[in-house]
């Protein structure tokens, strides 16, 4: 499918930006680590904690299934906020969105932290409902994040390194990610598992308060990009930025959000599936692979290291051979992996060590490039909507189910995974369908 720009010289603005490397950089990676950091204590919680605390009069294995469904109410609403925050990101520019975005986020995340249990007295309905309403604030906030940060980066981007100042923003997922699972494995180490359940899970959620101050702070300081600013000087200004690109740009739409599915339900294996799968008892109903919280959180952490690793390298692997060509090879790899789940995780911890570097490193390839390919298929004055529509519609497609399907999957085949692995597959094909029939995006003209 075509983008709505044609082919041209990469264009980088004329003179010189009015950000900083270095701030943009930095307000464009912290702001995605802090709204990551937030959205993986959830996922850490809904895997560990919350079964228990906020469903706790239903099996295991129901426990499991309700967690997830909340996790996944946080994916519904992220196309709310796209369209939200994506209007007022075309129409009042980036700075102001980002900001807004960052507290509808961090203020829910923080509430979650202070929510009673369904076991204190009055609170048995409440406390799973107003979980809920939350959670849905969560995806409303995040839903507006990644694309004006990605913005930031790129509208900033000297010529010829729009991929590599993409990965940027795309840091926060792996460095929120390492941030919230230390801080559990810290709390799981010096508390017993009593304090733990009771208060230790909640510390994550209050600390993000004093990170969403640190993210205002940087971002307050920021201007607006120079692609923005020329659609203001054009006088190209969007009134209602959605009809805009669902007149103009709905083939870029429906590309740009198959691009990203393979990328969420790989992520949300490698994360939240496999926190399940690895701390459930090998003698358990659906056997898992029976390593204690602590342990495997540290297994996680470091093919997290290997995702963020990755992530950076890919910018310049992109920028040199294309966004497409880049992007077919790994959706390829993902496709592979997918049948090596299984044998992999079959063989002890060396396998599953392996198998957690292989997969956090395919991670890393596919999501760094996104920053860079969605947005390059939209025009500066309608590309914070698109592009997060594109990115918000994946998730709800790609990510909502993934934990929810991959842990029935994984409970048909009695601990065994191929069915789980057959479904990243199945996810890898559709992406490799849309980017083939796709067209290179690198030298898109950047400011029309």
């Amino acid at each position: 499918m075509s983008t709505t720009t044609p082919p041209a010289p990469s264009s980088a603005p004329q003179s010189a930006p009015a950000n900083t490397r270095g701030r943009v950089i930095g307000a464009s990676m912290i702001g995605t680590t802090i709204e990551f950091f937030d959205f993986y204590a959830y996922a850490t919680a809904a895997s560990l904690v919350f079964p228990a605390l906020f469903f706790p009069n239903e099996d295991t294995t129901t426990q499991l299934l309700s967690s997830f469904a909340v996790f996944g109410v946080a994916f519904v609403a992220r196309p709310l906020g796209s369209i939200i925050f994506g209007h007022y990101g075309d129409r009042v520019g980036r700075k102001k969105t980002l900001v807004a975005s960052l507290l509808v986020m961090g203020i829910a995340t923080f509430l979650i932290g202070l929510l009673p249990a369904a076991e204190t007295p009055g609170w048995a309905v409440l406390a799973p409902a107003i979980l809920v309403l939350l959670r849905f604030c969560q995806g409303i906030g995040l839903g507006g994040e990644w694309s004006g940060a990605a913005l930031l980066a790129t509208e900033n981007a000297p010529a010829g390194k729009r991929a590599l100042y993409g990965t940027f923003p795309q840091l926060g997922a792996p460095i929120g990610f390492i941030l919230a699972n230390v801080l559990f494995v810290i709390l799981s180490l010096t508390l017993s598992e009593e304090q733990f359940m009771a208060w230790g899970w909640r510390v994550p959620f209050l600390l993000s308060a004093a990170l969403v101050i640190v993210g205002l702070w940087v971002r307050m300081k920021l201007m607006e990009t120079p692609a923005f600013q020329k659609v203001i000087d054009e006088q190209r200004v969007a009134e209602v930025p959605l009809t805009r690109v669902f007149r103009t740009a709905w083939r870029p739409l429906i590309a740009a959000t198959l691009a990203m599915v393979a990328t969420y339900v790989l992520f949300y294996m490698m994360t939240a599936f496999l926190t399940v799968v690895g701390t459930t008892p090998t003698d358990a109903a659906v056997p898992g692979l029976g390593y204690d919280r602590a342990t495997f959180l540290t297994m996680l952490i470091i093919g997290v290291v290997f995702f963020g690793i990755f992530t950076l390298a890919s910018g310049p692997m992109a920028d040199r051979l294309g966004r497409r060509r880049h992007l077919i090879g790994v959706t390829i790899g993902i496709a592979i992996y997918g049948f090596l789940v299984q044998p992999l995780l079959s063989v002890g911890t060396a396998g599953v060590m392996a198998a957690l570097l292989i997969g956090f490193t395919l991670m890393g390839l596919t999501f760094g490039p996104m920053a860079s390919f969605l947005p390059e298929m939209f025009t500066a004055d309608v590309r914070y909507t698109g592009s997060a529509i594109s990115y918000n519609m994946a998730s709800v497609i790609g990510a909502a189910p993934a934990p929810y399907a991959l842990i029935a999957l994984w409970g048909v085949g009695d601990g065994q995974l191929w069915l789980v692995g057959g479904y990243l597959t199945l996810a890898a094909i559709i992406t490799l369908v849309s980017i083939t029939l796709g067209k290179e995006t690198k030298d898109v003209d950047y400011l029309a």
